[in-house]
């Protein structure tokens, strides 16, 4: 048992610091061989896939793979397609093509569509979307809406944290226990808001505090270099449900909160 958990314990690294190998291994990003060893080139997490060793860095930008779930805001407009900031090196596109028509109407875009494009998403918009494709030359994301869960995002509250703590999991749209719904971003971007759906339009001030609760504890999660996902918000909500939302930010009542899901996460 000691040795399982021996494994799946991440490996931290600073630039230098000797990485131990087998034989027959292959050096992957982050990596510069010293003499015949495997050494660091950046600080980060040690992962190992078959026979590739590579170095993840603690903090960088987002870098996606297909099939992630992303929060996005669109930042321009243009011919037949969105820009996105993504948190990655450079904005994502979402093209016209791949987004649902009103009412989930399935027909080829027409020149009619792409004059009404700003009816669709505007600047300042914030979606949630799909990476679709991922283009080789500069590593641009390209994003689809084609799903009835992804789109524009309704008022709430907008949350950026390191993309290395949200954890991949199946579903990256939740509604908590305490009522408030969050989509999880892997690109790090965040939204807190009531419940997919509710009217959007009224939000009461119990649920604004939920909300604010909420972020908080996502926040208080990251500061702690913790996994940010569904069990560890309820766990920490709930450890913290008894304490003003304003002290929630206080590192020695984040480190009391984020007791159990540190555990969780071990």
């Amino acid at each position: 048992m000691a040795e399982h958990a021996a494994k799946r314990k991440p490996l931290v690294v600073t630039p230098g610091d000797l990485i131990a190998t087998e034989e027959g291994f292959m050096r992957g990003h982050g990596t510069i061989m010293i003499g015949e060893q495997l050494a660091s080139a950046i600080g980060g997490v040690v992962e190992r896939v078959n026979k590739v060793v590579c170095v993840k860095a603690l903090r960088s930008r987002y870098t996606g793979e297909i099939g992630d779930v992303v929060v996005g805001r669109i930042v321009e407009v243009g011919q037949k397609r969105w820009k996105v900031d993504t948190n990655s090196r450079l904005d994502s596109l979402l093209k016209l093509s791949s987004v649902n028509l009103p009412g989930g109407i399935l027909r080829r875009k027409s020149t009619e569509d792409e004059l009404m494009m700003r009816e669709f998403f505007e600047e300042g918009d914030l979606i949630s979307a799909e990476v679709q494709a991922i283009f080789q030359e500069d590593n641009t994301l390209s994003l689809h809406t084609r799903n009835q869960k992804y789109g524009k995002l309704g008022p709430g509250v907008f949350v950026s944290v390191p993309s290395m703590f949200i954890r991949r999991c199946k579903n990256h749209f939740h509604v908590l226990p305490c009522g408030v719904a969050v989509v999880l971003g892997t690109n790090g971007y965040i939204w807190i808001g009531q419940a997919f759906d509710s009217d959007l339009k009224d939000v009461r001030p119990e649920l604004r505090e939920r909300i604010s609760r909420v972020r908080n504890v996502i926040l208080a999660l990251a500061h702690q270099g913790l996994a940010i996902f569904d069990t560890s918000i309820i766990y920490t909500y709930e450890d913290a449900e008894s304490m003003p939302v304003k002290d929630l930010l206080r590192p020695d009542v984040a480190a009391d909160i984020t007791a159990r899901a540190r555990v969780l996460c071990a």
